[in-house]
């Protein structure tokens, strides 16, 4: 079995950095492979991908040893075993509000006597060898979003769900969630409070903390606050960051600092 590497950088004190993908297609998940990432998600809940996207775009990030996480579109176990059994290394399940959803999702991602995942790898048998199912329990990475207030005030029972191995902040949702504008790196006080509880409650815990982030500023403020796996927009926002910066600056007949 292959070596979960966002398990082993937490190991050695280190932080995830974690892309991200929106587009349907193997095309931009081969060139986000190659782009340093420690791991990167395919989405499947915001992101445009369907799961039958998914397939071909693990086997391009197998071109690489990045990571391969998908986040799936709900906390449903027939899109959960269907990623895992493709390949993906870890899942990342939106709307964890309580410990009961919580051991569902978890459950979903184990095998027995440790869940009721169901038998039959495929792929991922092919990919991380024939040791797969007796060592899949340990190797794959289990994490719930925590995106409401309520999970918040859940924290303490969600984070000791037996087989969790992280949580992931989404700040769009949480910062809907207490009555705030979505969007990217929040700051609004009330908001930036829960962020630094969760990220408390989780190393409290033993569990690792995760958060979408729109800046690397953003980023190195999250990992100052206890974050350590961070994720950096997606590649369709990037492409559209730079496409857009590209345009002002030629317009302008001010090329900005550094642009190819």
């Amino acid at each position: 079995m292959v070596a979960n590497r966002v398990k082993e950088i937490w190991a050695e004190g280190g932080t995830v950095c974690n892309g991200w993908l929106a587009i349907p297609n193997a095309v931009p998940a081969e060139f986000m492979a190659h782009q340093g990432w420690d791991s990167i998600t395919i989405d499947m809940q915001h992101g445009l991908v369907e799961l039958s996207d998914t397939l071909s775009m693990l086997q391009a990030l197998s071109t690489t040893d990045v990571m391969p996480i998908v986040r799936v579109n709900w906390n449903e176990p027939a899109p959960i075993m269907k990623a895992l059994d493709m390949g993906a290394m870890g899942i990342i399940c939106p709307m964890i509000n309580s410990r009961e959803e919580c051991e569902r999702f978890v459950g979903a991602c184990r095998y027995a006597p440790d869940g009721y995942r169901s038998v039959g790898p495929v792929r991922a048998a092919l990919a991380y060898g024939g040791d797969y199912i007796p060592t899949a329990n340990k190797s794959i990475l289990t994490m719930a979003m925590i995106e409401t207030k309520q999970a918040v005030e859940r924290l303490d029972e969600i984070l000791t769900t037996p087989g969790l191995d992280s949580i992931y902040v989404g700040p769009s949702d949480l910062s809907v969630s207490y009555g705030h504008s979505a969007g990217f790196d929040p700051k609004t006080p009330e908001v930036l409070d829960a962020i630094h509880k969760i990220a408390e409650a989780a190393k409290k815990h033993g569990i690792g903390a995760g958060i979408h982030t729109g800046s690397v500023a953003y980023g190195l403020e999250m990992v100052e606050a206890g974050y350590r796996f961070i994720t950096f927009l997606s590649e369709l926002r990037l492409m559209s960051w730079a496409a857009k910066n590209m345009t002002i600056a030629f317009k302008a007949g001010k090329p900005a600092p550094n642009a190819p």
